[in-house]
């Protein structure tokens, strides 16, 4: 017997509620965590107003929000079953026929379009809160006085140097020892008034110094110079470089794969940025998974325990999947696996290890 549009409307919205539900009351209390730890983190900063930090924890919400998705599929999933089980509405269309693949499919189609939803829509939306949070970190928090940018055009780097804004371009970065071929320093004063150009074959970076070889130094109403060579004081060193490239959280969707391209031919590995873009493509059948262990841990809940067992099987499956998710992306990130693997593995592992719990409560 099939179930009935009706059932499976009711079902899928069952679901869904419980998601919003859940979902508000974690980034609530997410929302309440991160403005105490910013609070304490701004407290030797006078110049970070409380409204500053409110600001910036919102702005950081979304970061954490899509992190918790699958967790709240999972829970909203298993109280969705609980419940229907609880009063009886499951056992009655068990009991006429409806099979768990059938009342399954509603909850698994919602979790779907969450998941497609979440990719499409909400990570690019979130994206830019995350890279506006990043920035009023790095400005008020971190007190940078360089930052990076990468575009097709080529490597950007923005620097304070004894009272003057430098903005270096360069078109190619050799990233084993971040070398700079042809570079350009467009020089400022404090009050953004134009100094003067630096023209130069290539860039070195060595303890704490970019050395420019090959220079023409032009200067405004003064004849090019040339020079063979010429140093600029800065505080990166390559760890910084590498860690002030834009976090993959930062990209939406949509533009991450213009920008792995951007990296990869200015000279730059992208493996995080590959690596999270695989991710996200995985992410609705790691819901789908999730669904299914939900359906596993919920449905015989009146013969087979209690809800203190329900809570204790998703909060392991939480924490198993995290673990294994981070483990094996680690591995990714070192390039020891392939990205795909790496990127696939946690959703793919988890859809048939689901698949096959429930295909054994089912028919056993």
């Amino acid at each position: 017997m099939h179930s009935s549009p009706t059932l499976s409307r009711y079902i899928g919205r069952q679901f869904v509620l419980w998601f919003c539900l859940l979902m508000a009351i974690l980034l609530s209390i997410v929302l309440l965590l991160d403005i105490i730890e910013l609070l304490r983190r701004a407290g030797t900063k006078p110049h970070v107003t409380f409204g500053l930090v409110v600001e910036m924890a919102f702005l950081k919400l979304p970061g954490i929000g899509q992190q918790i998705f699958p967790f709240v599929i999972l829970f909203a999933g298993m109280f969705t079953f609980w419940r229907l089980t609880r009063s009886a509405e499951l056992v009655v269309a068990r009991a006429v026929g409806v099979s768990a693949w059938q009342f399954l499919m509603p909850v698994l189609f919602a979790a779907a379009i969450i998941g497609v939803v979440k990719v499409t829509l909400i990570n690019p939306i979130g994206a830019v809160f995350i890279a506006k949070y990043e920035q009023l970190q790095d400005r008020y928090l971190k007190m940078k006085s360089s930052s990076m940018n990468v575009s097709r055009g080529g490597l950007w780097l923005r620097q304070n140097s004894d009272g003057e804004q430098l903005f270096i371009h360069a078109d190619f970065v050799n990233p084993t020892n971040f070398d700079l071929s042809n570079v350009i320093v467009f020089m400022f004063d404090e009050e953004q008034n134009y100094k003067g150009r630096l023209d130069a074959a290539g860039a070195s970076l060595r303890d704490r110094k970019w050395n420019l070889q090959e220079v023409v130094l032009s200067r405004p109403k003064k004849d090019p110079e040339k020079l063979p060579s010429y140093t600029i004081a800065t505080e990166l060193d390559p760890a910084t470089i590498e860690e002030s490239f834009a976090a993959p959280e930062t990209i939406a969707f949509w533009d991450l794969p213009r920008f792995i391209h951007t990296l990869e031919s200015t000279g730059f590995p992208a493996v995080r940025h590959r690596l999270h873009y695989q991710s996200l493509l995985s992410q609705p059948f790691l819901y789908l998974a999730m669904v299914l262990f939900a359906a596993a841990f919920s449905l015989r809940m009146p013969r087979k325990g209690g809800t203190m067992t329900m809570v204790t099987g998703g909060v392991l499956t939480g924490f198993v999947l995290f673990v294994m998710t981070d483990i094996v992306r680690t591995f990714g990130m070192s390039e020891t696996i392939p990205i795909f693997a790496a990127a696939w593995s946690p959703a793919g592992v988890s859809l048939l290890l689901g698949t096959a719990i429930l295909l054994h409560l089912e028919d056993g």
